[in-house]
């Protein structure tokens, strides 16, 4: 009779399920967040352009438009009356208050088969988005002038790029 109440106690033992003493576990609700922000958009303001002028070549030189679209002429080239020079604008959009950058690349204007390289100068390399989330930046650039240039209206395009921080 031992060996059967024995095995029974034996029995019983392994097949019951076990349970967690109490306080040997304990469970709580986490948090989580998550924030988008509005895509930054960049525009090109309509009817601008980075205006380098009109000028003459002489023996070569370069023409500097800045980005407050003050122009100015080095070498032999010379400015002629009436002529323009106009840095080029652009728009910003994006999340309220963020910082951002700004980056130009380089380009050159054609007429025919004859180029003119150019580098560009924002009007800042960063900016921040005001309160309703806009902003904008002018560029303007340096045009190279060999000399040989045939008389002509040239024209050309070059990238703008401007990234959240």
């Amino acid at each position: 009779m031992k060996k059967i109440v024995l095995s029974a106690v034996i029995a019983l033992s392994l097949s019951a399920p076990a349970y967690a003493a109490s306080g040997n576990t304990s469970t709580t609700a986490g948090s989580a967040a998550a924030v988008v922000i509005a895509p930054i958009t960049l525009t090109h303001t309509s009817g601008a352009v980075l205006n380098f002028g009109s000028f003459t070549t002489g023996t070569g030189g370069s023409v500097v438009v800045t980005p407050a679209s003050v122009g100015s002429v080095t070498g032999d080239v010379g400015f002629v009356p009436g002529s323009t020079e106009a840095a080029d604008a652009f728009s910003v959009k994006g999340d309220p208050n963020r910082n951002f950058s700004i980056a130009t690349t380089g380009g050159s204007v054609t007429f025919g088969s004859t180029s003119m390289a150019f580098t560009t100068l924002a009007s800042a390399n960063a900016g921040k988005l005001d309160t309703t989330g806009a902003a904008a930046f002018t560029v303007g650039g340096t045009l190279t002038v060999v000399g040989t240039e045939p008389a002509g209206a040239y024209t050309g395009t070059y990238n703008a790029t401007v990234t959240y921080n």
